[in-house]
């Protein structure tokens, strides 16, 4: 049936689901709204402006009455549920009344402000945050209303030490880099563009230098990578140190930078990492920090315009370069509909652990030989399954996300067996950046002609090159996020007297950055949650709560928070912790248990280097966490030579025309 929408005031009328979401678009942006997703809530952001300060000020923001649902139930909903839900929420009615509610509030900001004797714009421009509840944002501007009264009655002392900590000067903290001409360049384009081997050849001719990675594995990498050039380099990671007397390079984890020593030439990778909310602030030190005369960005090309604005914020020239990809990308036909159709060299993509596992052994019982990547494996592991592939050990690769960031290898194709990821939330539709990411690691130059993409059945073959073919977002220009040091955190002890690390990280988060929005604290609930829980053990000192607040241990499984507590009672009574060798056990569990070693052993080893006397045993740690990378790339190779025996044994009982059945159990 064909459909129109027709704006009609607060109706839009229609009869099919077939176009309801232009309806829905029409609603919206007859009423200046948007939908916006946060914390696992759909919620409508209104917009618009109310007259004040002899102008129109504007605001966007989220009303108390603009709740639609938690984003489970929303995307379950029709489309024409969705319509009604939305229509009931946004009235001319509701739209005024929030405006009325927000243009109240100015008055009495701007009241407030006039009586501290300060200039309300600055406070009143947070009002414009589309991902915010209104009532959130009126305490911000309350907020910065009264610190800019609370700044008039400081002594200068004071507020030279609150300037000491101030994220306006930010990049100034970092006094090598900052009293150094530096200059960036960045090489931005898409995966397979040649962005990491044209900074790694001049990199190699330099004097001294530092490579910035992402990845414990890439920072492996590209240490092997140099010193196959004949390179005297060390490598750094939070796990593990490899020093070589004399070295003039450093390959590290991004989080590892040294802002004590300057070098010729530096390479930060994956600069669009800038923007993501768990580790950006780990890219804005490094952008600030890193003391080389020659500063390369690699990166994606949407982080042009937040470069630039970068650029200018630190008053460094910056040589802005675009790369193209050096061969094509082409999106399959049609969908590849069935395992018989895959074939060597091809990479098929899936979204967790277990659907990992899962293809593997169809494909090891369809007759393939197999390498597994996928978060959770060690970055030995990693390279082991990986080189599987690339010698040619291993038919197909089956791997998660994890492939997308710097992975060298010959993938002709790559295969989505779904579009959908779970978020923490809810299992929703990856980002256009993500799939255009993982699909450009096909067809790798000098290897491939031409890389290829698709889908694995029809629903998410349409919806791949959907993605492949839309524009990804721009990173911001401002909003770079930035972690407290253990520096900042005295600071702001020895001016408010507050002990505990938990509130010295939330007085970090909510009054560092109230007047200017450049930079801006970083998320911190997980870090501040295990503060709370150190901050109960009275003998462990601010250094060593804030030192275990870091650990990269996932507290949400319930042997590595117990692990985690063992630990931290043991530094509070000063007592040495050692470390052992693991038995797996046997079973389907043997595989996690493995998983789960290699990451107790990782963390053993991250806090050995930062408490070495009560975490003596690095050495054997490493050792440790190496056998235990062997033992899990030892069973994922076994099981699938298992599974591929047994499909050549009952080769000629099985159909290879269509695809066999789908048992719902994993392998291990």
């Amino acid at each position: 049936m064909s459909q129109q929408y027709v704006a009609c005031g607060d109706e839009i009328a229609g009869h099919s689901a077939d176009d309801t979401e232009v309806g829905i678009e029409a609603l919206l942006k007859a009423h200046h709204a948007t939908l916006v997703r946060g914390n696992g809530t759909v919620f409508i952001s209104f917009q618009g402006c109310v007259p004040a300060l002899d102008e129109q000020l504007p605001y966007h923001l989220i009303a108390e009455h603009g709740r639609l649902g938690s984003a489970k139930k929303w995307s379950k909903t029709s489309p024409e549920n969705r319509l009604d839900r939305i229509r009931a929420q946004l009235t001319v009615q509701s739209s005024e009344a929030f405006r009325q509610i927000v243009q109240a509030f100015v008055a009495e900001a701007i009241l407030r402000a006039q009586k501290s004797g300060v200039n309300p714009r600055n406070g009143l421009s947070a009002l414009v945050c589309t991902s915010e509840a209104a009532e959130k944002r009126f305490q911000i501007v309350i907020d910065r209303i009264d610190d800019q009264g609370r700044k008039t009655l400081e002594t200068q002392a004071t507020q030279k030490t609150r300037d000491s900590f101030d994220l306006a000067r930010y990049p100034e903290s970092f006094t090598l880099a900052a009293s150094i001409p530096r200059r960036l360049i960045a090489l931005l384009g898409p995966t397979n563009s040649g962005k990491t081997h044209e900074a790694m050849q001049i990199l190699q001719q330099a004097q001294s230098g530092v490579y910035l990675a992402p990845l414990r594995l890439l920072a492996l990498e590209n240490y092997e990578r140099l010193r196959e050039a004949g390179v005297c380099v060390n490598l750094i990671t939070g796990e593990e140190r490899r020093l070589s007397e004399n070295a003039t390079h450093v390959a590290s984890t991004v989080e590892m930078l040294d802002s004590k020593t300057r070098v010729e030439v530096a390479i930060i990778d994956e600069i669009q990492m800038l923007a993501d909310s768990d580790r950006g602030a780990a890219w804005t030190a490094a952008v600030c920090a890193v003391p080389a005369d020659t500063v390369y960005l690699l990166g994606s090309l949407t982080a042009r315009g937040a470069l630039e604005a970068f650029a200018r914020r630190l008053g460094c020239p910056l040589e802005l370069r675009e790369l193209p990809r050096k061969n094509a990308l082409e999106i399959e036909a049609a969908p590849v509909g069935s395992l018989k159709a895959l074939r060597k060299g091809d990479a098929v993509i899936v979204f967790s652990r277990r659907d990992v596992l899962y293809w593997a052994n169809e494909l090891a019982g369809a007759g393939f030989s197999v390498a597994t990547i996928y978060g959770n494996l060690s970055p030995e592991v990693r390279q082991a399954q990986a080189q599987a592939f690339r010698e040619g050990q291993a038919d197909i690769l089956v791997a998660t996300d994890a492939i997308g960031m710097g992975l060298n290898l010959p993938i002709s194709r790559v295969v989505f067996t779904t579009a959908k990821k779970y978020d923490g939330h809810i299992e929703d539709r990856i980002p256009a950046w993500l799939a255009q990411q993982i699909a450009g690691r096909a067809g790798r130059f000098g290897i491939c002609d031409k890389g290829l993409v698709g889908g694995f059945d029809p629903e998410t073959h349409r919806t791949i090159r959907k993605l492949i073919n839309t524009t990804p977002s721009k990173l911001a220009r401002t909003g770079f996020y930035v972690a407290p040091s253990l520096e900042h955190l005295k600071q702001i002890c020895e001016l408010t007297g507050e002990q505990r690390l938990s509130q010295l990280l939330t007085l970090f988060q909510r009054n560092i950055n109230l007047n200017d929005e450049f930079f801006v604290p970083t998320g911190m609930t997980e870090q501040i949650e295990r503060a709370q829980s150190l901050d109960a053990r009275a003998a462990l000192s601010l250094e060593e709560r804030y030192t275990l607040s870091l650990l990269p241990l996932n507290l949400r499984v319930a042997a590595m928070s117990s692990l985690f507590n063992t630990w931290a009672n043991n530094v509070a009574r000063q007592v040495p912790s050692g470390v052992g060798p693991k038995w797996f056990g046997e079973g389907p569990a043997v595989l996690q248990a493995a998983e789960d070693a290699c990451k107790q052993y990782s963390a053993y080893a991250w806090l050995s280097y930062r408490l070495p006397q009560l975490f003596p045993d690095g050495g054997k740690a490493i050792e440790f966490s190496r056998e235990a990378s062997l033992a899990v790339n030892r069973m994922l190779q076994e099981h699938n030579k298992r599974r591929r025996g047994v499909a050549e044994q009952h080769v000629s009982n099985r159909s290879r025309r269509s695809r066999p059945k789908i048992r719902r159990r994993p392998p291990f």
